[in-house]
Formats: structure tokens, C-alpha cells, sequence
């Protein structure tokens, strides 16, 4: 059984791309998000600006075209793109577009605010199959999974999944129990993924690595977080760090902002947008 690191900054520093002067913005990963629905806008948004302030080099954002004048119009630096849908969410129809997209992408993050349809498990088994690149599965994505984890064995890609409990209970059929680490690896054993389980002291584990991340405050408890955490690991994937160290630096990066904005303005009225903000100041 491997041991238990815990995530800290110079981890993080030792881990992180050094970036050479003579660079243009294609060496700093392009990573394509696949996020959203109608009365979920704020999840790509959120998504794009932890990947941007993380320092992925270009983003593609696609959504249900019902949602794409919305979503443009809330980001500046990603570019966002519509793709068909139905009943606004993504259309199963929508899959050779996210495909051709997907080709040439340094990581992909899917499940953000997608909701649950047909549609959404068409567009997750797909990537999964067809991806060359890591890719981050989230909320939606892994909740669409219930009863169909074969499709996370047969992955032709390095896979990421962030759980909080809920879905892990979707995944495994049993909460996590005190035990978080011996449950992301659990999880991680049955799926052949590395899972970041979020939560209290969230967990990391790959193949031959567990983590532990301490920090973070219950501010971080509100919708729109956990959007922000995938899209610095999709950021980190894209700018070449494995796996389980890009979910490790994430979590921390994640979680040690929250704690910088809460020392300054309180947990009750932490955003997720401050959380994005405050990643610059943590980042070489």
C-alpha cells in the first residue's frame, strides 16, 4: 500500500512547467471544456476561469447552442463555440462535433453543468473512447456513469474523476466512509482512473500514489466550486503535469486560495469567482 503524502507549495513549485521566454500561447496546453445547460450557465463560466487563471494557454468552451450567447457573453479570453442540443442540453447528434474539437486538445474536462440526459452519456462514453488526451470527469459526467462504470474501465485515455460523496455513492453504490483516502482508492482500483475525492481533507489517489490535501474552509460549500477545482486540474493536465500530481496541485491550489480570500472577507461570502481570482497570487 503506498503512503499517504500531504500536498503542500513547494510540491506544487517543484512540479509546475518552468516557462521558457521564447513561448507562444499552443505550449501552454489548448484544453477543450464541455459543460453546461439551460439553467446551468455558470458552471462553464466558472470552469473556464479556473482553467484561464491557471494558466492553460487556449480554451475551448463548448455548449448547448441554447446557452451559448449566455456563456460568450461571460468570458472574454476562452472561446466558446455551441453545439446542438435538445431539451437544452446537449444533443446525442452533437458527438462528431465534439469529436473533431477533441482532436489536436491537451486535455479535455467534461460534465460541468451538462445535466443528465442521453445526450450527456452519448458525449462522456465518446470522449472517453475516442479521447488521446487526459480527461477530467465531473459531476454530471460521473453521474450519468451510474450503472455503467464499465464505460471508465475501457477508457482510451488517462481519466480523472472528482467525485464529492454523492456521486462516488453513484460510482460504488456506498458512501465513502472515515476512511476517504482507502475510498478514492478504492475507487480509483475499480475504475482504473485517479480520483480526487472531494470534501474535508480531500483525498487523491492513482495507480501508485495517495494524497491528501488540508487545506480549504467552508466557504469553499456552495455551488460553483467544484467547477472551478476541474478546471485548474484540466489546466494542469493540459500543461503536462501527471495525473495524480495535477489533481494533488489543484486540490491545494484550490483549496489555499479559499483560505487566502476567507482571511480577508469571511467564509459566508466566498464566491467561487474569488477563489478563481485570488489563483494568480499563488502561481509563480
Amino acid at each position: 500500500m503506498a503512503d499517504i503524502s500531504v500536498m503542500d507549495a513547494e510540491r506544487l513549485c517543484g512540479w509546475l512547467p518552468r516557462r521558457a521566454r521564447e513561448t507562444h500561447k499552443g505550449d501552454f496546453g489548448r484544453i477543450l471544456l464541455l459543460c453546461g445547460a439551460v439553467g446551468y450557465t455558470g458552471a462553464p463560466a466558472l470552469a473556464a476561469m479556473g482553467a484561464a487563471r491557471s494558466g492553460a494557454g487556449l480554451i475551448f468552451v463548448g455548449v448547448p447552442e441554447p446557452v451559448y450567447p449566455i456563456v460568450a457573453g461571460k468570458l472574454l479570453e476562452p472561446m466558446v463555440f455551441p453545439l446542438l442540443a435538445q431539451g437544452g442540453m446537449l444533443a446525442e447528434s452533437a458527438v462528431p462535433e465534439i469529436l473533431a474539437r477533441l482532436s489536436g486538445c491537451d486535455a479535455c474536462l467534461i460534465g460541468c453543468g451538462l445535466g443528465r440526459s442521453a445526450g450527456t452519456f452519448a458525449a462522456v462514453q465518446a470522449v472517453l473512447a475516442n479521447a488521446a488526451c487526459p480527461v477530467v470527469v465531473d459531476a454530471d459526467g460521473i453521474n450519468v456513469l451510474e450503472g455503467h462504470i464499465d464505460v471508465l474501465r475501457g477508457a482510451a485515455c488517462p481519466v480523472v474523476l472528482t467525485p464529492h460523496d454523492g456521486e462516488y455513492r453513484r460510482l460504488m453504490g456506498r458512501l465513502p466512509g472515515e476512511d476517504r483516502v482507502g475510498a478514492a482508492a478504492a475507487l480509483a482500483e475499480k475504475t482504473g482512473a485517479t480520483v480526487l475525492l472531494k470534501g474535508h481533507r480531500t483525498a487523491i489517489c492513482g495507480a501508485d500514489e495517495r494524497w491528501e490535501n488540508r487545506c480549504g474552509n467552508p466557504g469553499l460549500a456552495t455551488g460553483g466550486s467544484g467547477d472551478v477545482l476541474a478546471g485548474i486540474l484540466v489546466s494542469l493536465l493540459g500543461q503536462g503535469l501527471p495525473p495524480v500530481h495535477a489533481a494533488a496541485a489543484a486540490a491545494w491550489l484550490h483549496g489555499t486560495a479559499a483560505d487566502r480570500c476567507a482571511a480577508r472577507m469571511g467564509e459566508y461570502g466566498l464566491l467561487p469567482s474569488d477563489v478563481a481570482a485570488e489563483l494568480p497570487y499563488l502561481l509563480p
